[in-house]
């Protein structure tokens, strides 16, 4: 009878555990958990603080006794592993104030990561929190009901931490986010974030970019004064750190398992570490990107619960290969759903590919489902491709309703190496209370497709004041009320009805730019002048696109 051993009992460990006795039957299986729970939804761990998820014990998936029961597998809770002897085939155990072996013929690692706490001066106070796990959710909801007219400061503009922010402020607390970079959620370029941060902002939250934590000062009362690197100090009678997380796998550092110099297990295709028996999965591994086969580590439940079964697999003689991460993810945000799939343009930048020459994007503002029908909602999407064989690189959306779906098709056309020619052939679902006759994700690839094709030309926004200096007309063609309500400096007015009947009055030597509400109209007349002799550019996502960027409006 085989023996296998899986350390760390949350997504990848349990996924794994229960993957190996659907395979194998009469194997034994032990798993370790250093804490007290195995299998529990870490992701939904802020919504249990901020009330949306009631009841503590329905982040429990799975128990001890349900593992044994089901699965037959032997878990232990408190257990922590303290070091691994590959030579041997072994591991160490503590377990209270006693320690001892197992020995075993595969070991599956699934360790996960954990917060960073870095040295700042003051950190250690018992109201500087993080949020992992369970225990962390029971502190940091505590103490949401003991200042329920409180303080609280968040540290960290990433995805625990919006989300724990949102749902301390839920609660009635005034929240201030603390970001070191110029903005908040990292896998979003700015066009698309500014949008989360304006919801953030008109729900009561505060956001101080760009600054850093100096120093934590402890206070007589018991509060915390949190000194930023600007100088500026902010008052909290509780503080969580949301800073990012780093493996934890420091147990392994003299066992010979190669890590990498950030600590996290390397791992082959079929992750497989450099002992043949030894897997691993999950938040400590390094893997590598799908997109770009560059070596690379994400810590998401999906990856890790895709891990873990396909490690179980080999583990079980298979010879499965991972195909790398695309990096989907989403996040509420208030009453907006942000999503991204693949790469951003500061990932494609990294890689030296520069915007217009090998890569450029559309952004639309479709509805998420056909307008005649009540209820619809627009959005944003925007999609970006290779200039070089049309191929989708990446994905983002942020809006009210449809964002989650289209998101996903992308992510889907993504990982089997798809066009925006795909995008356009796609044939999804349709009935007016849940799309168009012409998705949302069609309209993305039309609209690349017909860039690839010269077809147009879009201007971005950061972009149009290059040309008005170099003397471009810019038309607003929108109708009369929504020019005086808002436009860019300069516009002159000529709503697209209209425009044809104007034409003997536009210079075709002068390069023209047109705007819209969404840039559908701009396209239109885009052509029509194209057509007609004159030199234009549509100005990408009209109006609606050009506010998220520092233009001069008037209103």
């Amino acid at each position: 009878m085989k023996k296998y051993l899986i350390v760390g009992g949350v997504a990848g460990g349990a996924t794994a555990a229960a993957r190996l006795r659907r395979l194998e039957e009469d194997a034994e299986i032990i798993m370790f958990e250093r804490g007290g729970d195995v299998s529990f939804a870490n992701c939904g761990l802020p919504y249990y603080v901020g009330g949306t998820i009631q009841h503590r014990d329905d982040l429990l998936v799975m128990d001890p006794a349900a593992f044994k029961k089901l699965f037959n597998i032997d878990v232990r809770i408190y257990s922590e592993v303290v070091s691994v002897n590959p030579e041997a085939k072994s591991v160490q155990v503590r377990f209270g104030d006693t320690q001892y072996e197992e020995h075993y013929d595969a070991l599956l690692l699934a360790p996960g990561a954990k917060p960073l706490t870095p040295g700042i001066p003051g950190i250690e106070h018992k109201n500087i929190v993080t949020l992992r796990n369970v225990p962390d959710a029971d502190i940091l909801h505590k103490l949401s009901h003991d200042y329920p007219s409180g303080r609280a400061v968040v540290v960290g503009g990433g995805f625990v931490g919006i989300e724990s922010a949102e749902n301390i402020r839920q609660q009635g607390l005034e929240v201030t986010i603390v970001e070191a970079a110029p903005h908040i959620l990292a896998p979003f370029d700015t066009d698309i974030v500014v949008q989360a941060e304006n919801e953030l902002r008109s729900n009561g939250v505060n956001l101080k970019l760009g600054d850093g934590v100096k120093e934590f000062h402890h206070e007589p009362d018991g509060s915390i004064k949190v000194e930023l690197s600007s100088g500026e100090m902010l008052e909290a009678d509780f503080v969580v750190l949301s800073i990012g997380v780093r493996p934890d796998t420091g147990f392994l550092q003299d066992s010979g398992i190669d890590l990498n110099d950030r600590g996290y297990i390397v791992v082959n295709e079929y992750m497989q570490t450099n002992f043949k028996d030894i897997y691993a999965v999950g938040d400590a591994v390094q893997t590598y990107n799908g997109q770009t086969s560059e070596a690379g580590s994400l810590a998401l439940a999906g990856p890790a619960n895709s891990q873990g079964r396909l490690a179980a697999d080999n583990i079980n003689g298979a010879q499965r290969k991972y195909r790398g991460f695309v990096g989907s993810s989403i996040l509420k945000v208030f009453e907006l759903t942000v999503a991204s799939t693949g790469m951003n343009e500061r990932a494609l930048q990294r890689q030296g590919l520069v915007y217009g020459k090998d890569y450029r994007f559309t952004v639309t503002f479709p509805a998420d489902h056909a307008t005649y029908y009540p209820g619809a909602k627009n959005f944003t999407l925007k999609m970006i491709f290779s200039m070089k064989d049309g191929k989708v690189l990446g994905a983002q959306a942020i809006g009210p309703k449809g964002v989650d779906k289209r998101i996903d098709v992308i992510a889907s056309v993504i990982r089997f190496g798809g066009t925006v020619q795909d995008l356009m052939d796609l044939e999804l679902a349709y009935a007016p209370p849940f799309s168009s006759a012409k998705d949302p994700v069609n309209m993305a690839g039309y609209y690349a497709d017909n860039i690839i094709q010269g077809m147009t030309n879009p201007l971005l926004p950061n972009e149009l004041e290059a040309e008005l200096n170099k003397g471009a007309l810019l038309i607003d063609v929108r109708n009369p009320e929504m020019f005086t309500a808002g436009h860019i400096k300069g516009a002159v007015n000529i709503p697209a009805p209209k425009l044809r009947t104007q034409l003997d009055k536009l210079d075709k030597n002068r390069p023209i730019i047109v705007s819209c509400r969404v840039g559908i109209n701009g396209y239109y007349m885009e052509r029509m002048l194209t057509q007609h002799g004159f030199t234009v550019r549509n100005l990408m996502g009209g109006f609606s696109y050009a506010r998220w960027f520092a233009l001069d409006i008037q209103n």
